[in-house]
């Protein structure tokens, strides 16, 4: 990555971190960096099930920024690792809040991509008086038909990759992947899980992207790490995903419509034109709900990922923007 990445701020270090009791049997691992005084931003992994990575840092300029991440439960450094008891939208939602109030920060900027994206605006909708400005990538509003989208039609623009998704389930699965794949994720030995989240997030992968990634990108953790990782990925989106993302009693635009707070923070959203993972047409409508404050940036040459140019860009610029604006104590 560090060869295409010269639009991003240079590496940075965390200089403060720590082990968080979330209850439930969850702690979360936390990191920031940037000035000590700086204007407060959390950032929201997507997945759900990734994780904070040491390139996530780079979006936000140190001179400006006091930026704030952690892992969701289950995630990266998070423990247990890859646990779905106690693992909803709403216990992810009390953990920020819980992790806000816990490092003394009295409001903050929110940038979430992916389902970090579905999380900042649950976030939002939820507590509208902490957040200054959303800075969104790649926007998946967690319904049925997005998800549907995912299992299935996905692979009309990736066939190889759908096929290679299917091909780990009997025949007699292949029209409900979902319920194929729950019981092989869940399944404790690593004998049956670990192959079946091979090819759950090798198909997440193989989609993320407008051009194929090098391979180089792939060689940096060891095949243990990437197992762990991937473990993580599919099981939680497949539980998720069998939950409809704990959001059917309550749609996030149907929030956003009813609630005057939400519409009034400062938006950027980017998204890839040829996003296939989540298509642009969620990103339309939620610019559209939120109205005259949202501002809708379509990157061109770009597909899902954060780290493509155009959207890697985009979205440092925008953190840019935002952060000169709140440093001076007006608004996003």
């Amino acid at each position: 990555m560090d060869a295409g990445s010269r639009d991003l701020h240079p590496p940075i270090e965390a200089d403060a971190g720590g082990q968080l009791d979330l209850g439930d049997g969850h702690v979360m691992s936390w990191e920031a960096c940037g000035r000590p005084d700086g204007v407060p931003v959390v950032f929201l992994h997507g997945g759900p099930g990734t994780g904070v990575e040491p390139a996530h840092r780079r979006f936000f300029d140190p001179r400006i920024w006091r930026a704030v991440l952690f892992d969701q439960r289950g995630c990266g450094r998070s423990t247990p690792h890859g646990e779905t008891r106690a693992n909803t939208t709403d216990h992810l939602v009390a953990d920020i809040e819980r992790l806000r109030r816990h490092l003394g920060i009295e409001r903050w900027a929110v940038f979430g991509g992916s389902w970090g994206s579905t999380l900042a605006l649950a976030y939002a909708t939820t507590h509208p008086d902490r957040v200054t400005a959303l800075m969104l990538r790649g926007i998946f509003l967690g319904t049925d038909a997005e998800v549907a989208w995912f299992l299935h039609d996905m692979g009309r623009f990736f066939p190889e990759a759908h096929a290679a998704f299917l091909a780990q389930l009997p025949v007699s699965a292949r029209a409900d992947p979902l319920a194929g794949y729950l019981p092989l994720l869940m399944d404790p030995d690593p004998r049956v899980h670990a192959p079946a989240a091979r090819a759950w997030s090798g198909y997440e992968t193989a989609c993320a992207t407008l051009r194929p990634p090098p391979p180089a990108a792939f060689t940096g953790a060891s095949p243990v790490a990437l197992d762990r990782g991937a473990l993580a990925v599919a099981r939680l989106e497949a539980h998720y995903f069998a939950h409809r993302c704990f959001l059917a009693a309550r749609p996030l635009l149907d929030r956003i419509a009813g609630d005057e707070r939400v519409r009034e923070l400062p938006v950027h959203i980017a998204q890839g034109r040829y996003d296939v993972i989540c298509p642009p047409d969620a990103a339309h409508r939620l610019a559209a709900t939120l109205g005259a404050r949202a501002v809708l940036e379509i990157i061109p040459d770009a597909g899902h990922s954060a780290f493509e140019p155009g959207t890697r860009r985009a979205l440092v610029q925008a953190a840019d923007r935002f952060g000169r604006q709140l440093a001076r104590g007006g608004r996003a």
